[in-house]
C-alpha cells in the first residue's frame, strides 16, 4: 500500500475534484467513508438537479483556518492518496475507514483522544484508494506540526499492510534520491531533453565527485563538464565555504535566472559536508580544499603508478613557477616526496623522486625520477621550463598522454579492484551484512566513472539505476573499508583515463573483463541487500546488473588486423571474462603478458596474444 502527500491552497477546488466524474471518468460513487465527525452527517447533499452541495462540509473544514490568521501555512490543505496493490482484494468501506484513521493517528494530526485535533475526511471513489483531506489548523488555535508527514504515513502503510494481509512494502528509508518534480518533468519534455535538469545534474555532480581527489578538482571538473556552479559562503567565518548549488546551462526561471540545486536538492549524500567526508586524511581530518587525497597504490600495476604518478606530477608542474612551489604541490598531492641535494652547494636541490602512499607494513614503496616518468618531467628540464618566457602552459588534464598499453592497464586494475571488493563483501554475507556498506557505496563511483569512461549506454543506464542500491539508510555515510577504497581507486582510474568514445584502439578483452567482474559484483551486492531486508536496494541492484550484461566497448575494436580476440563471440569473450587477475600487484614484466597460474589454458594464451 502506497500513501502520496500533497499540499494545496484550497480546500473547495479539491473537493469538487474528490466528487466530480475525473480526467477520465473513472470516479464513481464518490463517499466519505470516515472523518473526525459522522460522516453520514458531513456527506454533501444532493440537488434535485443532480449536483452537491459542498457549502456545510466546506465550511466546517475551513473553519479553523480563520483562527490562525497570518500564521496558517502557506498551502494549509492537507491531501493523501492511498492506494492498493492491484492485487490486493477489494476492501470494504469499514477497511478504508480503518487505514484512514491509522494514518491521521500516526502522522500525529489526529492523536487519540484529542478532540481539538485538525479537520479531516476520507473520500472515497474507486475500488482501490481513498483520498484524506485535512485543513492544518486546529480548533483551538494551534497549528499542527507536519514534519516528515510523507515517513510517517509510509509507517502506517505498512502497519495496514500487515493488518489486512496487504501485499508488503519496504519501509522509508531515504534511500531514493530526491525525484524530479512534475513541472520539472514537463519543462523536460517541452525543451527536447532526455532527461530533467536535476536527474542531468545528479549524474553530472556524482561522476564529478567520484574522479575528483580534492574539493578544489571536483569544482574543476563540473565546470570542465559545463556545469554552472554556485558556492555559498559563511556569514559568520569569512571565506568559509558552507555549501554549492549547481545549475544546467540553459534551464532557466520566468525571470530568466539559473535555476540551481543544492548538493541536498539532489541527493542526501551529495552536501558538501558529506562530499569532503570523501577526501579526508587518515586521521579524519578534512582536507583544505587544494590538498589531493592520494590513490590508494597498494593494489595498482608498476604500469598504473607510472601513469598516475606522471599524471599527478604535470598537474603540480602547472600549477608552480619554481622548484619550492613544485615541491609543495607535490606533497599537496599527498605524494611521497624524495629530494636529491647537491654535493656542492649547500641547500640546492638537484633532482626529485615520488611515489604513491602505503600501509605500514607494506616494504619499501616504489620511488619513481622525474625522468623516468617522462623526459621532459626531470628537474633540469622544469627549471629550463619555468625560466623560458615562451613556454606555454600546458593543460594538466590532457588524457592523451598516456598510452594504449596504459590505458589497458587501467583497466585490468580496475576489473580486479571490483573482483577484490567482491570477495570483501561475500566475506560479509553470512557474518555481518552491515559491514559491506562501504563497497556498496563506492560501487556507485566505480559504475559513474566507468559510463563516462567507456561512454557505453548499457553502463549510463546501470549507474543510474544502481543509485539508490548505493546509499545507507538515512543517508549515512559508512566508515572507509579497503574494499570500498579499492573500488574508489578505480573509479579514480576511469576518471584519468578521459573518454574513450573517440579512441579507435580500446583494450576489448579488458573491458569485457571489467564488465564480468561489475556483474558479478553488482550479483553479490543484490544478495547482500536481500539478506539485509532492503527490497527495493536489492530489486534496483538486480536491474543494474541485468543492464551491465548488455554492456559491451563502446565503438567496435580496429579490425584492419584481425585476431583470435577480435574473430570470438561476444559470448565466448563474457566466459573468457569470468576468470579475472588475481587482486595483487603485478610485475613490469608481467602486467598485460601472462596469466596467473590458476587461469584457464584459454585465458593465459590470450593474454600471450595480448
Amino acid at each position: 500500500m502506497i500513501g502520496k502527500v500533497l499540499r494545496g491552497v484550497r480546500v473547495q477546488g479539491l473537493l469538487r475534484y474528490l466528487y466530480g466524474p475525473g480526467a477520465h471518468g473513472e470516479h464513481r460513487d464518490p463517499h466519505i467513508v470516515a472523518a473526525f465527525g459522522d460522516a453520514a452527517d458531513l456527506e454533501p447533499t444532493v440537488r434535485p438537479d443532480g449536483s452537491r452541495d459542498f457549502r456545510h462540509l466546506e465550511g466546517v473544514l475551513a473553519q479553523p483556518l480563520a483562527l490562525l490568521g497570518e500564521r496558517n501555512y502557506r498551502k494549509p490543505v492537507w491531501h493523501c492518496a492511498v492506494r492498493a496493490a492491484p492485487e490486493d482484494p477489494v476492501l470494504a468501506d469499514e477497511q478504508w475507514a480503518q487505514i484512514a484513521a491509522e494514518i491521521m493517528q500516526q502522522t500525529g494530526l489526529v492523536p487519540v483522544g484529542d478532540v481539538d485535533a485538525v479537520r479531516w475526511i476520507a473520500v472515497r471513489h474507486a475500488d482501490d484508494h481513498v483520498h484524506i483531506v485535512a485543513t492544518l489548523a486546529r480548533p483551538d488555535g494551534v497549528r499542527p506540526e507536519v514534519w516528515n508527514d510523507g515517513y510517517r504515513v509510509r509507517d502506517a502503510c505498512r502497519a495496514v499492510e500487515e493488518r489486512f494481509g496487504l501485499r508488503p512494502t519496504v519501509p522509508a528509508d531515504r534511500t531514493a534520491a530526491r525525484r524530479p518534480k512534475r513541472g520539472e518533468n514537463e519543462k523536460a519534455v517541452r525543451r527536447g531533453q532526455p532527461l530533467p535538469s536535476r536527474t542531468l545534474l545528479r549524474r553530472k555532480v556524482q561522476t564529478a565527485a567520484a574522479g575528483a581527489g580534492s574539493e578544489r578538482e571536483f569544482f574543476e571538473r563540473l565546470q570542465a563538464d559545463g556545469v554552472l556552479v554556485r558556492r555559498r559562503f559563511s556569514q559568520r567565518m569569512v571565506g568559509e565555504l558552507t555549501g554549492y548549488a549547481v545549475a544546467a546551462p540553459g534551464d532557466v526561471n520566468v525571470d530568466g535566472q539559473p535555476v540551481w540545486y543544492g548538493g541536498g536538492k539532489l541527493a542526501a549524500d551529495l552536501t558538501l559536508p558529506k562530499l569532503r567526508l570523501r577526501w579526508t586524511s587518515a586521521d579524519g581530518a578534512v582536507r583544505t580544499p587544494s590538498v589531493v587525497r592520494p590513490l590508494d597504490g597498494r593494489h595498482l600495476s608498476a604500469r598504473t603508478k607510472r601513469a598516475v604518478l606522471r599524471t599527478a606530477v604535470r598537474r603540480a608542474v602547472d600549477e608552480a613557477r619554481t622548484t619550492t612551489e613544485f615541491l609543495d604541490q607535490l606533497q599537496d598531492c599527498g605524494l611521497l616526496l624524495k629530494v636529491r641535494y647537491s654535493q656542492h652547494v649547500f641547500g640546492q636541490v638537484t633532482g626529485y623522486a615520488v611515489a604513491l602512499p602505503t600501509e605500514p607494513g607494506d616494504g619499501e614503496p616504489a620511488w619513481y625520477p622525474g625522468s623516468r616518468l617522462a623526459d621532459d618531467l626531470s628537474l633540469t628540464r622544469l627549471q629550463q621550463r619555468w625560466t623560458s618566457p615562451t613556454t606555454g602552459h600546458v593543460p594538466s588534464n590532457d588524457h592523451s598522454d598516456l598510452t594504449a598499453e596504459e590505458r589497458q592497464a587501467f583497466y585490468d586494475d580496475a576489473a580486479r579492484a571490483a573482483t577484490y571488493a567482491t570477495a570483501q563483501v561475500r566475506r560479509h554475507l553470512a557474518t555481518n551484512p552491515h559491514a559491506a556498506q562501504d563497497a556498496c557505496w563506492a560501487a556507485s563511483d566505480a559504475l559513474h566513472t566507468a559510463a563516462q569512461a567507456t561512454g557505453n549506454h548499457h553502463l549510463r543506464r546501470a549507474a543510474d539505476t544502481y543509485d539508490r542500491a548505493a546509499r545507507a539508510p538515512y543517508g549515512r555515510i559508512p566508515r572507509p573499508t579497503p574494499a570500498g577504497n579499492a573500488l574508489r581507486t578505480a573509479a579514480r582510474l576511469f576518471a584519468l583515463t578521459g573518454s574513450m568514445q573517440n579512441q579507435q584502439n580500446q583494450a576489448t578483452a579488458s573491458v569485457m573483463v571489467l564488465v564480468a567482474s561489475l556483474i558479478t559484483l553488482l550479483d553479490t551486492i543484490a544478495e547482500l541487500r536481500q539478506l539485509q531486508g532492503r527490497q527495493a536496494q536489492a530489486d534496483a541492484t538486480r536491474k543494474a546488473a541485468a543492464q551491465v550484461r548488455g554492456a559491451g566497448p563502446a565503438d567496435p575494436a580496429d579490425t584492419s588486423q584481425p585476431t583470435a580476440q577480435a574473430a570470438m563471440s561476444s559470448q565466448a569473450r563474457l566466459a573468457m571474462a569470468a576468470f579475472p587477475n588475481p587482486w595483487a600487484p603485478l610485475s613490469p614484466t608481467t602486467v598485460g603478458r601472462h596469466a596467473p597460474p590458476s587461469a584457464s589454458p584459454s585465458l593465459r594464451s590470450s593474454r600471450q596474444r595480448r
